[in-house]
């Protein structure tokens, strides 16, 4: 099964090259059972806002007309509380994928903070529904990405090379009357992805499981301005023995970011301080931005992309280029690791 995932999303990425499209590694599906779920569970404002209407054709009809060519689905937030939700959601992507060759690739969801049932989904959604990687939240009732009980679930990701997109949700605890000030998305969001990578960082998650890659969402949110600040305090934590030994580059090559949100020149050279050109991809956050405002948005970041000297080498590797070699590389590596087995198998 999963040498036919690598096939199937090789095919679908050479597809999208060919076209020479651009590829959003950021886009959310948003299924009746998902809204009905949380509906149930008195929980459909859980993030301080309402969740935006999605169907297929509307989100291709976007799509044709700002020319992106292939989308990623990944679930909204927040976290359904129901495992047979996830599943029926993560059914839901692998349909629409199928049924629009070439235009969808989707990461699956997990049903933390059962971290069990999160590797069996995993497994499922990689070894048989055919997903391109995995979505991670940055907290899931508390439990964020980082903590010791999630090792067993980065060890499945490893084995199998997966892409990983990471999505903000609503911290946990939350300050009620801030989050009714500044709603989650105008800060909170950043402080959420910042806190979460920052939390696996410290204990060396992505050094220690070097074949995962994660994509950071929201132009990588504080890490430019936290990564300087973590190494020059490293030493003095580590002299009162709050932390151990941080392996910065093998933690900081797994990190890819999206550039949805406030995008900008500057904003690309000052990540550009904490990563290569090589790990910027395009992401819209299609459906909770207008169609026409990303329209608009994306037409901006082809301008700058062309016009700015220092960016303009870089303009086909943002917009398409990186993300067909990161997900492409991960499928072919995993085609090549059940190689691996199949031959170590054989008498």
């Amino acid at each position: 099964m999963k040498r036919i995932k690598a096939t199937v999303c090789s095919m679908a990425l050479a597809t999208t090259a060919f076209a020479q499209g651009v590829i959003d590694v950021h886009s959310h599906i948003i299924t009746p059972e998902f809204v009905s779920s949380l509906e149930s569970e008195g929980r459909l404002m859980d993030e301080g806002f309402p969740l935006p209407k999605y169907d297929v054709e509307s989100h291709l009809k976007w799509m044709d007309e700002a020319g992106v060519a292939t989308a990623v689905l990944t679930l909204a937030a927040p976290q359904p509380a129901n495992a047979d939700v996830v599943r029926r959601t993560n059914e839901a992507a692998a349909n629409v994928k199928r049924e629009h060759p070439g235009r969808f690739l989707f990461c699956a969801a997990l049903p933390l903070p059962d971290v069990e049932a999160a590797v069996n989904e995993a497994k499922f959604a990689l070894d048989t529904l055919g997903a391109d990687g995995i979505k991670l939240a940055t907290n899931v009732g508390g439990q964020y990405l980082g903590e010791p009980e999630l090792d067993t679930l980065f060890a499945v990701l490893n084995e199998r090379r997966a892409v990983v997109i990471l999505h903000p949700h609503r911290p946990e605890p939350v300050n009620g009357s801030v989050m009714a000030q500044t709603p989650l998305a105008m800060q909170e969001y950043l402080s959420e992805t910042t806190r979460a990578v920052s939390n696996t960082i410290s204990r060396n998650v992505l050094a220690r499981y070097p074949n995962v890659k994660v994509v950071l969402p929201h132009c990588g949110a504080y890490l430019p301005l936290a990564v300087p600040r973590m190494k020059s305090l490293t030493p003095v934590m580590q002299a009162n023995k709050m932390v151990g030994d941080i392996d910065w580059e093998a933690n900081l090559a797994a990190l890819y970011y999206d550039l949805a949100g406030a995008h900008s020149p500057e904003v690309i050279r000052m990540m550009l301080t904490i990563t290569t050109p090589d790990h910027l991809l395009y992401g819209s956050d299609y459906p909770y931005v207008a169609p026409g405002v990303l329209t608009q948005s994306l037409a901006r970041m082809r301008q700058y992309l062309t016009t700015e000297p220092d960016l303009a080498p870089y303009k086909e590797m943002i917009l398409w280029k990186n993300a067909r070699s990161l997900i492409n590389s991960c499928a072919e590596s995993d085609e090549n690791l059940q190689e691996e087995q199949h031959a170590a198998s054989r008498p």
